[in-house]
């Protein structure tokens, strides 16, 4: 599947600024992308030297069952993003065109982070997994032009396979950001105070403060006779 930049999110609830001790911590975003990135890029070299040993040309070799009939690790070389997006595009385009995607997404993101308060945890794990994510997916496009994937998960209905578009560790840590960054965005905007139309009365009783029967302000003394 291979994506390379969390889709669908907005961050309009964020601060365009937030003073330095109360920003998320910069180590931890470094530790958790750097976490992710090494272990996406460790499981495509399994697969690589396993699924179709060091012939790159080959794609498909070797089949590894995990779970007959639903899991199956196999080694397939995706040159397109998410579902082989733009797979067809000639090497001279497509090549460029995703790296460039790839690490603008990643500016992106850091971008976004340093406007995320330290309290916030998912929107905080959301940011680094989907970095990390697009660290490990950036490297596989400029080392060989094209991403590694090998988790095939599918299932099978009257003898007929199923498949769902082949990914890796890099794809499972996006989704997971996606997910908790909407997790994140959903929660602020149930807490975001209620906010009164312009010139709408602050009274709870809906009246305004000379009307109200709780007001303090003296009555206007009767004309003299």
């Amino acid at each position: 599947m291979s994506s390379d930049a969390p889709r669908g999110s907005s961050v309009a609830h964020l601060p365009d600024e937030l003073p330095p001790g109360e920003r998320a911590s910069i180590t931890f975003m470094a530790v958790v992308a750097l976490a992710s990135c090494a272990a996406d890029l460790a499981t495509k070299a399994w697969a690589h030297a396993n699924l179709a040993g060091f012939d790159m040309k080959r794609s498909g070799a070797k089949i590894f069952t995990v779970i007959p009939g639903h899991l199956d690790l196999i080694f397939a070389q995706n040159p397109g993003g998410a579902w082989s997006f733009l797979r067809g595009l000639p090497d001279g385009l497509r090549r460029p065109f995703f790296l460039f995607v790839s690490a603008a997404a990643m500016v992106f993101i850091f971008s976004i982070y340093r406007r995320v308060h330290r309290d916030q945890t998912a929107m905080k794990w959301g940011l680094a997994l989907s970095l990390g994510g697009a660290m490990g997916n950036l490297v596989d496009r400029i080392r060989y032009g094209w991403v590694i994937d090998f988790i095939d998960v599918y299932i099978t209905r009257g003898g007929q396979e199923l498949h769902w578009p082949t990914f890796n560790v890099a794809d499972i840590a996006i989704v997971a950001g996606v997910i908790l960054m909407s997790i994140d965005m959903i929660g602020s905007a149930r807490n975001a105070p209620a906010t009164s139309p312009q010139g709408a009365s602050a009274d709870p009783a809906g009246g305004d403060a000379a009307s109200s029967p709780l007001s303090t302000e003296a009555p206007p003394a009767p004309p003299a006779s």
